[in-house]
């Protein structure tokens, strides 16, 4: 997938194409008449190889193990997004996104809820965007844009965040973001997600800032995020409250046909870890239907340096059409002390001690 600002890319990543369900509203007046909703989605189903298995329950490392999983690169999703003129180039917008899992049909890759990956509704026009509800923080996006692997469910720069702070300032509750337009290449964003319990107005509280500058074909982005424990948040299925702080800057390059991708990014965990990601990779289009991608992140804990891991990966994809692609990837990962890096968001999240090795192959189809 040819990247783009973070904006665009994070849109283009969510929908994966769109199916127009309504347009305008009869009786209204024309000035402000053009109101959009549009259904999309992805569905997204593999069969996953591991060479060993991490037991959640007990620690322990298992034997290999062959599973049918949601959401090999993209997680399976459908959603409502929608529009509406105010006129004066103001907009009102709104996304509803619900993660589901393509092998039984239940909830799965958010935070629990039914609309757990995206709610939010705002306003738009030549001041920028201001949205509030649940929804992806300018950190999470700035990780996202330049991760070699494009952020997917395998063997890329989602499993490293995930295993450090699992969803928290992914799937911002009780967020408003402010987006600016984009002046001379530079947009900014900044989050506050209000958190608070009571008697502890300061639990959950969430703040991310990010900035992005584009010229010809360089991409340079860098965000922030410090975050507190507790507050609404934690009492959802999938808590997203880690007090954690985060520091990324990442740069791409687009070629012609090639992409380069490096970054840096900081999770400090309450009291535990202290990890540094570094990661780096490239993306090559061999034909308008068939691109290859591979990266590298090294992991280091800041505060006991045995603590680190290296996952490496590789993928194809074959796109049959415009919205239905055949991909193949395998990954590497190998972990030393307590170091638990995985190799796929579903079915193999956690790694265990030493090494181990992934393949994966499906299908993933867009709407």
């Amino acid at each position: 997938m040819e990247k783009t600002i973070p904006a665009i890319r994070a849109i283009r990543n969510a929908v994966g194409g769109a199916c127009t369900l309504a347009v305008t509203f009869a009786g209204a007046p024309t000035a402000h008449a053009d109101s959009l909703v549009t259904l999309y989605g992805i569905t997204d189903a593999s069969i996953l190889y591991t060479s060993k298995t991490f037991n959640l329950t007990t620690g322990a490392s298992e034997g290999h193990q062959f599973s049918v999983q949601s959401a090999g690169v993209n997680a399976s999703r459908f959603g409502l997004r929608g529009t509406e003129d105010l006129g004066g180039g103001l907009a009102t917008i709104f996304d509803l996104e619900s993660g589901i899992d393509i092998s039984n049909g239940g909830f799965a890759n958010s935070n629990g809820e039914f609309f757990g990956r995206q709610a939010w509704v705002g306003i738009t026009g030549g001041f920028g965007t201001l949205t509030a509800g649940l929804q992806y923080s300018p950190f999470l996006l700035s990780v996202d844009a330049n991760d070699p692997r494009d952020f997917k469910q395998f063997g890329s720069g989602l499993v490293t965040y995930v295993d450090n702070v699992i969803v928290t300032g992914l799937f911002n509750p009780n967020s408003v973001m402010y987006t600016s337009p984009e002046i001379a290449g530079i947009q900014g964003r900044a989050m506050y997600a209000f958190g608070g319990s009571p008697g502890n107005f300061k639990a959950g509280q969430q703040y991310s800032a990010g900035l992005v500058f584009h010229y010809s074909g360089l991409l340079l982005t860098a965000a922030m995020y410090n975050g507190n424990s507790g507050g609404s948040a934690a009492a959802i299925p999938n808590p997203s409250t880690i007090a954690f702080s985060g520091r990324n800057i990442g740069a791409t390059y687009y070629f012609d046909r090639l992409t380069v991708d490096a970054a840096y990014t900081l999770y400090k965990v309450a009291g535990s870890f202290d990890n540094r990601v570094i990661s780096g990779g490239l993306a090559y289009k061999l034909t308008p239907a068939l691109s290859l991608n591979g990266g590298a992140w090294y992991t280091r804990d800041g505060n006991d340096s045995n603590n680190h891991s290296i996952l490496g990966s590789l993928g194809v994809d074959y796109s049959l059409s415009k919205r239905t692609t055949l991909y193949s990837q395998v990954a590497y990962v190998n972990n030393h002390g307590r170091t638990n890096t995985g190799l796929a968001i579903n079915g193999a999240l956690f790694g265990v001690s030493g090494s181990q090795f992934a393949a994966d192959l499906g299908i993933r189809h867009s709407f």
